[in-house]
């Protein structure tokens, strides 16, 4: 069984905790503690991006008078849902609605007893850009701040209200698009502005961020705005994915073609369209908005902002493929696979991932082969990172699978990890045992002493030199990230351009 590290859990809470009313920039909000901590939802941290603001950088949220209750969720951003679950994402891993252009708000949660400066999480979700929230059930950052932590998640616009670019957006404001990543930076700015009204420290605050999150953590890893707004970051399941982002000449094109789409004159009579006309029209035109290299917010992929990262990935990230498409690979259909995506590594990728003679050795070569090339691909970025940071890298692969419907079928997939990272182990249809409670502990205990510390504490950073990765199930253990041979095989693909 796992020793829960009671240690780095024990953070000094010695003041009273915080009563009555919690001043912030814009005005008082009324403090109701609930158990061992308080949570603050709904806090706006921009001005409503609607009608003439649909398209333009956060602004400043309006002040209020009086004190603000902040006991529900804001509006979860403009996006399609899926409330009943979609593969192996259960309800508690997708959000519920109401959805809203109204949507830039976001959620804190504190312990009950609080140091004067207690360091920051600030969650970003995940979602394809497409979909998510902070209000995610998962995401619940009760259990986290119980351990001496403030947790922040935050909303920020999604697809086209988040990443339209158009020619007329760059002369009317300068910029054109990336609008969901300056609503992720203005979150920040507000943690920066008004976490110490919380028991916040401001120069404690990590990032992070899971797939579209982890995305928007690279992104702001190299943005210039984002500088100064976080000393630390989390990546997960999204490091090797981290550098693919379109450019603005192509995104404007696509910008074009969405006007023209819509059968409207110009942009302004876009920006009159309800949500539910601009939606179908963009589900209709098949184009997909997501961040861009704009030269602004986002000037390149370069990190700028030069601070220690916490990065991994799932065993089976790709597992949730066969909700979408039937699994029919066959030895001879896992050839041709091979053949057609390897070229000329064709053979020597086959000596190491064999076809088989069976359907079922066919798919855990593939599956192999998926988890491997992940591996390679954050190894790559690592060693690329490292030739200019003198910050730290901690990776890890969470190889435990979540009890649940399927759980055979989608084993560690996309996404697991993060109920126990959040602990929030009480999932009705997931049959959680001591063993995963307390494995949820050591994950908090790991992702507290991060954002305490800079440190997992339980194994040692990446290096180039001997790159070793932790594995994170009912044990945490240390491991090459890949056997050289494998390394050296993916080192020839990517090399290829792919």
């Amino acid at each position: 069984m796992l020793k829960p590290l009671i240690a780095v859990l024990a953070l000094a809470l010695t003041t009273p905790a915080l009563a009555g009313t919690v001043h912030t920039a814009q005005g008082d909000i009324e403090v109701i503690p609930d158990k061992t901590t308080t949570a603050y939802l709904g806090l706006p941290f921009a001005a409503p991006p609607v009608g003439e603001r649909r398209w333009k950088p956060p602004a400043t949220p309006a002040s209020w008078t009086g004190t603000r209750k902040a006991d529900h969720f804001g509006a979860d951003c403009q996006q399609n849902l899926t409330p009943g679950g979609l593969g192996p994402w259960t309800p508690e891993y997708l959000p519920t609605g109401p959805v809203s252009e109204d949507c830039l708000y976001l959620n804190v949660w504190t312990p009950k007893t609080a140091d004067a400066k207690l360091p920051v999480l600030v969650w970003i979700h995940g979602g394809a850009f497409t979909g998510g929230s902070g209000a995610v059930p998962i995401y619940n950052g009760a259990a986290l701040a119980d351990k001496g932590i403030i947790v922040v998640t935050i909303n920020y616009r999604l697809g086209v209200y988040g990443f339209l670019s158009h020619p007329d957006l760059m002369t009317e404001s300068g910029v054109s698009g990336n609008y969901g990543l300056q609503d992720q930076i203005a979150a920040l700015q507000w943690v920066h502005d008004n976490i110490a009204a919380f028991g916040g420290d401001s120069s404690r605050v990590t990032v992070a961020g899971q797939s579209a999150g982890a995305a928007s953590v690279h992104a702001l890893l190299a943005s210039p705005k984002a500088s100064g707004l976080f000393s630390q970051a989390i990546a997960q399941s999204g490091s090797s994915i981290g550098l693919r982002f379109a450019d603005r000449s192509s995104a404007d094109a696509d910008g074009k073609a969405l006007v023209t789409a819509a059968g409207v004159a110009n942009l302004n009579d876009l920006r009159r369209l309800s949500p539910a006309d601009l939606d179908t029209t963009v589900r209709k035109s098949g184009l997909a908005f997501r961040p861009i290299i704009d030269g602004n917010v986002l000037p390149g992929t370069t990190p700028i902002n030069d601070v220690p990262i916490m990065t991994g990935m799932t065993a089976n990230e790709t597992s949730a493929q066969s909700f979408f498409q039937p699994d029919t690979l066959t030895p001879d259909s896992y050839r041709t696979m091979i053949a057609q995506t390897y070229g000329p590594l064709a053979d020597q990728v086959l000596k190491v991932y064999p076809a088989g003679t069976t359907d079922t050795e066919a798919r855990a070569s593939r599956d192999d082969l998926a988890r491997d090339q992940g591996l390679a691909a954050m190894a790559f970025w690592a060693g690329d990172r490292m030739q200019s940071s003198r910050q730290p890298i901690y990776a890890y692969l969470w190889t435990h699978i979540e009890p649940g419907p399927e759980s055979a079928r989608y084993r560690a997939f996309h996404s697991s990890e993060i109920p126990y990272v959040f602990g929030v182990l009480d999932t009705p249809g997931r049959p959680f045992t001591d063993t995963d409670r307390a494995i949820s502990e050591q994950m908090m205990a790991i992702w507290v002493n991060w954002v305490a510390n800079g440190n997992p504490n339980l194994w040692q950073p990446y290096a180039t030199s001997a790159p070793t990765i932790a594995i994170l199930d009912e044990t945490v253990s240390s491991r090459p990230i890949l056997l050289p041979e494998k390394l050296a095989l993916f080192r020839a693909f990517f090399g290829r351009g792919r």
